[in-house]
């Protein structure tokens, strides 16, 4: 069960509160929760009746809002999350295919920034567009650790070099990924190609034995990427710095994450230095069908 619901029915100890409650006045029987309900714990028995809990619905409920979100009558309160705390869906602002395909056409991965420091509530609200991302059984298992100053997302890209130059010393450049040599080479000289120039990176990390944790992490990541354009930034997986986070100690215990967390994901973040003017082609899908 996860937290938000686990808070809500701790209340339950001392004083019952209902898993939901149906507006008579306002439901029209139509069964559509019951449909859409994930873990079919609504229950119609007959049109005269209201929607009901299934028993031990409470304990399975994962709170993810479907029955509030669809009812077209907004007939159903869960004891989480009331029908007018969820912002309607705006139709006119639905994106058509051509739309949705220039949306994802026109997204880069940026590499070089401005020097500009992204106000904090900014990366907060980016942050939080991410947190509408999916994950399993609706756990919401992602924290985020923001490397704001960019000094040190510079001291930690310099680890993230040390931990290069150890696999590179450790396996004697002959099973060493061949990229690593001319990443260091290019930090020694000044460029640096861990974090860009970035100047700020975002962690997403999460208790590292939840099977959901990484795929969770991966989603809302991705989500933090298409979204920033919106807000005039740019993004840029860390792959390198996430590599290292989970294999170099020193780099581990810099990041300062919770007992028992691990780094699923890493995102340089800031202000593209230039704008891009076309979307280049990528290759055809490889289908097949069965």
């Amino acid at each position: 069960m996860f937290n938000s619901k686990r808070r809500a029915f701790n209340s339950w100890e001392n004083v019952h509160v209902p898993l939901f409650v149906v507006n008579e006045e306002k439901c029209v029987r139509d069964g559509i929760c019951v449909e859409t309900c994930p873990r079919r714990l609504i229950a119609l028995e007959n049109h005269a009746a209201v929607p009901v809990p299934i028993e031990h619905a409470e304990e399975l409920c994962i709170n993810c809002g479907h029955c509030v979100a669809v009812c077209p009558t907004g007939a159903i309160s869960l004891s989480t999350m009331k029908p007018e705390e969820c912002p309607p869906i705006k139709k006119e602002w639905l994106l058509s295919p051509e739309q949705a395909e220039h949306f994802l056409r026109s997204r880069r991965s940026i590499r070089t920034y401005t020097d500009k420091a992204v106000d904090r509530e900014v990366l907060s609200k980016l942050i939080q567009f991410a947190c509408y991302a999916p994950s399993g059984h609706n756990s919401q298992p992602v924290h985020w650790r923001v490397i704001y100053d960019s000094d040190e997302v510079q001291h930690l890209a310099g680890l993230v070099v040390d931990w290069m130059r150890d696999v590179i010393n450790e396996q004697l450049a002959l099973s060493a990924p061949p990229n690593l040599d001319r990443i260091v080479a290019a930090w020694d000289a000044g460029k640096d190609r861990i974090c860009r120039n970035a100047p700020h990176v975002i962690v997403a990390h999460s208790p590292e034995d939840l099977l959901v944790a990484r795929p969770a992490c991966t989603i809302a990541l991705t989500y933090l990427e298409l979204a920033a354009p919106a807000f005039g930034l740019g993004a840029c997986w860390a792959g390198y710095f996430d590599t290292a986070a989970n294999l170099w100690p020193p780099l581990k215990n810099a990041l300062e994450l919770p007992d028992g967390h691990a780094s699923f994901g890493a995102m340089m973040i800031g202000y593209p230095k230039y704008k891009y003017q076309r979307m280049p082609l990528r290759n055809q899908a490889k289908i097949s069908w069965r």
